[in-house]
C-alpha cells in the first residue's frame, strides 16, 4: 500500500475532509489533493505534519548498500 492510499484511508476513517486535514496540518488544500492523487513531491516536513494529525508514526530507516 502506498503512502497516498494510507493517508486517504486514515482520513476517511477519521471522517475528515481534505479541507479539514489541510487546516489541521497547516498545509494547503492543493497539497493534500496532490498527495492523495500521487502527484507532486511534498517535503518530508509536510508529510510529517499530515501524519501527525492522522495519528500515524513516521519511521526513518537508513539502508546501507555496498
Amino acid at each position: 500500500m502506498d503512502l497516498k492510499d494510507i493517508i486517504k484511508l486514515r482520513r476517511d476513517f477519521l471522517s475528515l475532509t481534505q479541507q479539514d486535514l489541510a487546516e489541521m496540518a497547516q498545509v494547503g488544500l492543493a497539497t493534500i489533493k496532490d498527495i492523495e492523487r500521487g502527484k507532486g513531491n511534498p517535503a518530508l516536513n509536510t508529510i510529517k505534519k499530515i501524519l501527525d494529525v492522522l495519528g500515524i508514526e513516521l519511521q526513518y530507516k537508513v539502508r546501507q548498500t555496498i
